[in-house]
């Protein structure tokens, strides 16, 4: 078997499980699940009942399953493992992740591959986006992406391209775009902020004592803030929006610190969600916070001035994302979930 700096590839002809490193369609060498393989660790935390999920089955999930595989669509519902992709794809919606299913960066959280895509794109892509969009029917679409430090402009052009595409075949559908930080290149974040998209988003994952180890070494809280800062300064009229994971071991003093600094920077949207390990290779959950107290930090938000604060156990960045402006949680019930045991 083949080596990379001594970590056995796995060939074509078999399934990489998590943490091996494999060689994808386009030749070049990915980590499955993003983190390497590791030894030992403590035992899962045992999950708490308001954390059930619907199973990802029914006529909706398959029709969104076969218009991203005729694509040939990444959706960060698969790649990131996320525990709402059957009620999302149920409805008949999906988060798109654009340039590819590989990521330049390994931060501990996220279960994307990782590698160095060489520079690889599909050219293709932001049509085949756009053309899916249409088929969905989505009235509001979320495009995320992997982080392509491997690309002189982080993938900013290709991000736009895939923006306009939309634009042209449905007008009237919202984008919202959840972008890598571009290193913090200003030229980079204004060229996706130029493209005629509705909301500008860009994780802050965790609180600042945290960011490392949580995200990849290259990613900072002040660098994703400054994005934030600087996109709302070129773009007034475009909504800004971060996303928080509780349950890292972030204490309430430094989540409320946290949402005074994104308010500092004019961020108009936030969400809050429970950290759940991908594998046993990713960084432990710390605690598992309960439904109430979720929407205690919800109160802390909106007395802060955010436009929105969507706040629960199962929240992600781009869950309900079209509901965001409806104020009323995205139809969640915290207090609902509480009765299951929080």
């Amino acid at each position: 078997m083949a080596e990379f700096k001594g970590i056995p590839i796995v060939p074509p002809s078999k399934v990489a499980r998590s943490g091996e490193k494999y060689t994808t369609p386009q030749g070049f060498t990915a980590i499955k699940d993003g983190v390497k393989h590791s030894n030992g660790g403590s035992a899962t935390l045992r999950k708490p009942p308001w954390l059930r999920v619907p199973l990802g089955v029914g006529a909706e999930f398959n029709a969104v399953k076969n218009i991203v595989r005729e694509h040939r669509l990444s959706t960060v519902c698969e790649e990131a493992k996320c525990p709402n992709i059957g009620e999302c794809w149920n409805a008949g919606t999906a988060t798109i992740m654009l340039m590819g299913a590989v990521c330049t960066r390994a931060c501990r959280f996220c279960a994307v591959d990782t590698g160095n895509p060489r520079g690889w794109l599909d050219a293709e892509e932001p049509e085949n986006v756009a053309r899916s969009v249409e088929l969905m029917g989505l009235k509001y679409v979320v495009l995320t992406s992997v982080n392509r430090d491997d690309l002189s402009d982080g993938g900013a052009a290709h991000y736009a391209a895939a923006v306009r595409a939309i634009k042209r075949r449905t007008p009237a559908t919202a984008v919202e775009a959840l972008t890598p930080d571009f290193q913090g290149v200003m030229n980079d974040v204004r060229t996706v902020l130029d493209s005629g998209l509705d909301v500008f988003a860009q994780n802050v994952e965790t609180v600042e004592r945290l960011t490392h180890p949580v995200r990849d070494p290259r990613a900072g809280y002040a660098q994703t803030i400054d994005v934030l800062r600087a996109a709302k300064g070129h773009r007034p009229a475009i909504l800004t929006k971060t996303s928080l994971m509780l349950g890292l071991g972030e204490g309430d003093a430094e989540i409320r610190q946290t949402m005074l600094d994104l308010r500092a920077a004019r961020v108009d949207i936030l969400t809050l969600g429970q950290y759940l390990r991908p594998t046993p290779n990713h960084l432990e959950v710390q605690r598992f916070v309960a439904p109430r107290e979720f929407d205690q930090y919800r109160d802390w938000a909106l007395d802060m001035g955010f436009l929105e604060c969507v706040s629960g156990p199962l929240v992600r960045s781009s869950y309900r994302a079209e509901q965001a402006l409806a104020r009323n949680n995205a139809g969640l019930d915290n207090a609902r979930l509480a009765g299951r045991g929080g």
